[in-house]
């Protein structure tokens, strides 16, 4: 449940969004576009922090394999098990 801590900054950058978009209205000039564009930006933030925190609930804290191994071989430890014992 702690991904709803990501509405908070979601929210924050949806509203300075419109606040920015709201203040390019009034501009002129390359100020408006540079308004347009940080607005833009703001709300894309918003999306992928959203995002991010939707596919961090859905993968629910498992690391894939590969991930695994790396941190295995990255730590000097052999993430391959050892072969079986020879048949007598």
């Amino acid at each position: 449940m702690i991904y709803f801590l990501a509405l908070l900054p979601a929210t924050a950058l949806t509203i300075a969004g419109y606040f920015v978009l709201y203040l390019s209205g009034r501009s002129e000039g390359a100020l408006a576009t540079f308004g347009k564009y940080l607005g833009f930006w703001a709300f894309s933030l918003a999306g992928l922090l959203i995002l991010g925190a939707v596919f961090a609930a859905a993968h629910g804290g498992h690391h894939c394999p590969s991930s695994d191994a790396w941190h295995a071989r990255a730590s000097g430890v052999d993430p391959t098990p050892p072969p079986p014992p020879a048949p007598r």
